[in-house]
């Protein structure tokens, strides 16, 4: 199991092309130069071979600023590229991925409840992401939102959770309180894209909420 000083960091940035207010590539690149550690590709409706073609792109973009990249569902894409980790979706097989990427992959799960996290740590994933937390705009019949009190009993099985779901940089700090190895930010940053600075301002906003918890 991986500690929280193992994860890249405690934010991890979703990407989402719907609600992106610009392309993705520059969302990212403008997220990692602002201090980002952690991408998730997730957008797993694209066409394979667009979709390769960003991850691609995405990997090139965080290796050059020591950020990971996290390839959403597709174990292959992750293995072809030479990604960093793998986010399966809730009841994916963590030994699958391990065989395919080898040992030190990153390699996480989905969880909407504290079975799914309970699996997730007997089946040796490296952390869940539970959501949603929050209710959230970027899935607004996704629910119901599980809350801070979930996410506290949740942390306490032992496995990093990463809060997703409605996570905002007001309610940054409150997730940390309650237990959460880390957030996961999928619609404040992608449609921060539409001024000029914004992506940076809520990347550096989330950062500087999470370094103030931990301090």
């Amino acid at each position: 199991m991986t500690s929280l000083n193992a994860l890249p960091s405690r934010l991890l940035l979703v990407t989402d092309r719907r609600q992106a207010a610009a392309p993705l590539d520059a969302i990212v690149t403008e997220a990692v130069s602002a201090g980002a550690r952690w991408i998730w590709l997730r957008d797993r409706d694209m066409p394979a071979d667009a979709r390769r073609a960003l991850a691609t792109r995405l990997l090139a973009v965080t290796r050059r600023h020591g950020a990971r990249l996290t390839i959403g569902g597709d174990i292959d894409l992750a293995a072809e590229i030479a990604a960093d980790a793998v986010h399966l979706a809730a009841g994916a097989s963590v030994a699958a991925a391990r065989a395919r990427l080898g040992p030190a992959a990153l390699i996480g799960l989905s969880a909407h409840d504290l079975s799914e996290v309970a699996r997730a740590e007997t089946e040796g994933a490296d952390y869940v992401t539970l959501s949603p937390i929050f209710a959230t705009q970027s899935k607004p019949g996704y629910g119901p939102a599980l809350g801070l009190a979930a996410l506290m009993e949740a942390s306490r099985l032992g496995l990093p959770v990463l809060a997703l779901g409605g996570v905002t940089m007001a309610r940054a700090a409150a997730c940390l309180r309650a237990g959460a190895g880390g957030i996961a930010v999928m619609g404040e940053a992608m449609r921060a894209a539409d001024r000029a600075g914004g992506v940076r301002a809520v990347v550096q906003a989330l950062s500087d909420a999470l370094q103030s918890e931990t301090a």
